[in-house]
């Protein structure tokens, strides 16, 4: 994982000296009120393994880049031929999750006429090898939902084509025409990400813990497209809930990315009030959170005053919402899993109401507005001393802990005992309440076996939904395995995202990544624009952690060593000037 890190940062080194482009002089200037410039970078991936082949010659001509030129005729080039009655077809493993398309080179076929192929893309291999059912969502089958992943299309003959834009890891083509043969120089993945360098960084002494940050880390780099999206295969949305975990990610391993600021302003203008964002109270408050935390890395002034306007009236429109008993009288929602418990998201979503007010009252004091603050504290107080306490929701006692409606230690004693009840989103706020109880260990044991747990099961970036009892006798996602046993990705799920339709990249799955970071690493932002930093590291079970955190003025480095009496050594490797450091050792 260290040397993809590594590849993507020189490439990206490498794109970014290139010279920045310029449109031909046949273009005027009032053309460029009708164009965008793409942020996406894009490269060829050629597949590194054939994972089935029928009616296929030289096969393993595909894991190799070519020059990517159409050639006249079919000399070494990989062929499918079908006979009559026969479909020939090939599956191809990029060896990672990806987002784009696909792009075939070829050659001569054995007609003149375009040749019918079905290409499937899939996030697993069983996916790409699945059928769609497109009018409702269900296990065993996939959709086409928000991108396109089976296709049927002609392809020419001594030509190329682009075909596709998701998120996948695996492609197959079928030829679906009898008694024809095409020839295929080239089948590349077109990889489009945003151009990035890994300014924080993570290594300790627990291998599997560096491949989780890297992990959650590409996840979201992923879902960094044109705007800050969930998923790269669905839902390809700015879900405002899903940001808060995908820039805390950001904060972490990027710093500052315009991606955020533009995905807040369309957010807010998709839905301006009084609606809720993405028609989810919850959703608002999160924003909320989301600016502050923003604030706290960036000091983007400019951000907050474009915003102003929003905040302020979002927060008369929550004091309405709240009774004088601390009711949130609206729709409540925290995340799938827990949405049978209408009590315990009832209580949640107050929490949650508890935590946005505080981060609020913070932003309405920097605004100026001291009326909006006082009000940020009188809902928060009406919440307090009135929420109830949840009968076994972790993902409402998480956010209690958060909010400072529970004692921390308390609801490490009460609510989490294991990993039954995680879930991908609000796993990073267990792992939060667990930090305040002071129980790593637990943390770090969470984390290896949950999202560990994906890994072991051929996960390149982090799931939707993911459940431990999945990977017991089942055929991992870059097998095609046993038909005896299940499919990890097609016969599980629920809610909206049940089978092939969960999604294999989703960015609110990367919590641990901005975790191991804030608590292993230690890095606290004390002083906005990170003008301070507190470092307390929290070892657990690790002799020794190392890494980086992006500044606005540059990374900050640090190395802990556990000593012989088992103090904790701390090392500032790097420090930016224009950033105070404060250490406990």
């Amino acid at each position: 994982m260290h040397r993809i890190a590594i590849l993507l940062s020189t490439l990206c080194c490498a794109v970014t000296l290139m010279a920045q482009p310029a449109l031909p002089p046949v273009f005027a200037q009032t053309d460029a009120a009708r164009m965008r410039a793409d942020a996406i970078t894009r490269f060829y991936l050629a597949p590194v393994r054939v994972m089935q082949s029928h009616g296929a010659t030289r096969p393993e001509v595909l894991t190799r880049i070519t020059n990517g030129q159409t050639e006249l005729g079919r000399n070494g080039m990989c062929l499918l031929s079908n006979a009559e009655g026969d479909t020939a077809s090939i599956t191809l493993d990029y060896g990672r999750e990806l987002h784009g398309g696909l792009r075939l080179t070829l050659g001569s076929s054995s007609r003149p006429e375009p040749s019918l192929v079905r290409i499937r893309f899939g996030e697993s291999v069983q996916e790409c090898m699945s059928d769609t059912r497109n009018t409702k969502p269900c296990v065993g089958y996939s959709t086409d939902d928000h991108a396109k992943r089976d296709i049927v299309v002609e392809i020419p003959r001594d030509g190329q084509m682009e075909i596709g834009n998701t998120g996948f890891r695996f492609v197959r083509i079928d030829l679906l025409r009898t008694g024809v043969t095409v020839a295929i120089k080239e089948a590349a993945a077109i990889f489009r990400y945003r151009d990035l360098p890994y300014v924080g960084s993570f290594s300790c002494s627990d291998s599997r813990l560096d491949s989780i940050w890297l992990t959650g880390a590409y996840t979201v780099q992923l879902c960094m497209q044109e705007f800050l999206w969930d998923g790269i295969k669905r839902d390809r949305l700015v879900w405002i809930g899903d940001m808060h975990p995908e820039v805390a990610t950001i904060n972490a391993v990027f710093g500052y990315s315009d991606v955020v600021p533009s995905s807040l302003d369309f957010a807010c203008s998709e839905f301006p009030l009084p609606r809720w964002l993405n028609n989810i109270p919850a959703y608002s408050l999160w924003y909320l959170i989301i600016q502050h935390d923003w604030w706290m890395h960036h000091a983007d002034r400019a951000l907050l005053e474009r915003h102003r306007d929003y905040i302020t009236q979002l927060v008369d429109q929550i004091d309405l919402t709240v009774d004088s008993v601390g009711r949130f009288r609206a729709n409540v929602f925290l995340d799938w899993p827990s949405s049978a418990d209408k009590a315990g998201v009832r209580i949640g979503v107050q929490a949650l109401t508890v935590w946005s007010m505080d981060a609020a009252a913070k932003l309405c004091r920097i605004l100026g507005d001291s009326a909006r603050e006082d009000k940020c504290r009188a809902v928060a107080r009406r919440i307090s001393s009135h929420i109830a306490t949840p009968k076994k929701l972790r993902q409402a006692a998480a956010l209690m802990v958060i909010a400072g409606c529970m004692d921390a230690g308390d609801m490490a004693e009460r609510y989490m005992h294991g990993i039954d009840g995680f879930s991908t989103f609000y796993g990073y706020y267990m792992l939060e309440a667990l930090a305040m109880a002071g129980r790593y260990d637990d943390a770090f044991d969470a984390i290896s076996r949950y999202w560990g747990g994906m890994l072991d099961l051929g996960a390149t970036t982090f799931w939707e939904d993911y459940d431990p009892a999945w990977g017991s006798n089942a055929n991992r996602i870059d097998e095609i395995g046993d038909p005896a046993r299940k499919n990890v990705h097609g016969d599980f799920g629920a809610y909206c995202y049940p089978g092939f339709r969960g999604s294999l990249c989703h960015g609110w799955a990367s919590g641990p990544t901005a975790w191991l970071s804030r608590h292993v690493l230690g890095f606290e932002v004390v002083q906005p624009g990170c003008r301070t930093l507190r470092i307390r590291p929290h070892l657990g079970h690790l002799d020794w952690a190392e890494g980086s955190y992006p500044t606005p003025y540059g990374a900050v480095k640090v190395r802990h060593e556990r000593t012989a009496g088992g103090h904790i050594k701390t090392t500032i490797l790097a420090k930016p000037r224009g950033v105070k450091v404060i250490t406990d050792r």
